[in-house]
């Protein structure tokens, strides 16, 4: 048995070589939370919609969210708009697709962001507006929790 499997992998290649960590899948320096969460609280703010920071988790955790309400004939069109001026005016890119499309995403750094448009709320009530927010380097994810309502 054992011949046979030191056959087998001679006959496979070449054996497997470190070659170190893999690169960030990010350029630059990386973001602390703080400055994603503002970026983003702000572009929401300037098209109308009004989101909080929820409590994370441990310190130094590589997520955040992002909360509020928002009218729910206007939450798509204003959410599509602060995704656009995330871009122009902070940097944003367009993230990875997903699938449906339901769904929004921007990259910048070591962060996405993601966002759903809502479906059809009950009668008379606001959309839920929800931004999840993750970073690929959880040393560089510095958090100071925050509750309170965004500006605007």
């Amino acid at each position: 048995m054992a011949a046979l499997l030191a056959g087998a992998a001679t006959a496979c290649g070449h054996p497997l070589r470190d070659l170190g960590p893999l690169p960030p899948r990010y350029s630059g320096p990386p973001l602390a939370a703080d400055t994603v969460v503002s970026e983003l609280t702000a572009v929401l703010a300037q098209e109308g919609v009004a989101v909080e920071r929820e409590q994370s988790g441990a310190g130094g955790r590589c997520s955040e969210r992002l909360s509020g309400r928002h009218a729910p004939e206007s939450v798509n069109a204003a959410l599509k708009a602060a995704f656009t001026r995330a871009r122009t005016e902070h940097g944003w890119q367009d993230g990875p697709a997903v699938t449906g499309s339901g769904a929004m995403t921007l990259t910048k750094g070591n962060w996405t962001a993601v966002t759903a448009f809502p479906g059809e709320p009950a009668q008379g009530l606001p959309a839920p507006v929800i931004v999840s927010l993750t970073c690929t380097d959880g040393a560089a994810a510095t958090v100071t929790p925050t509750a309170g309502p965004a500006a605007g």
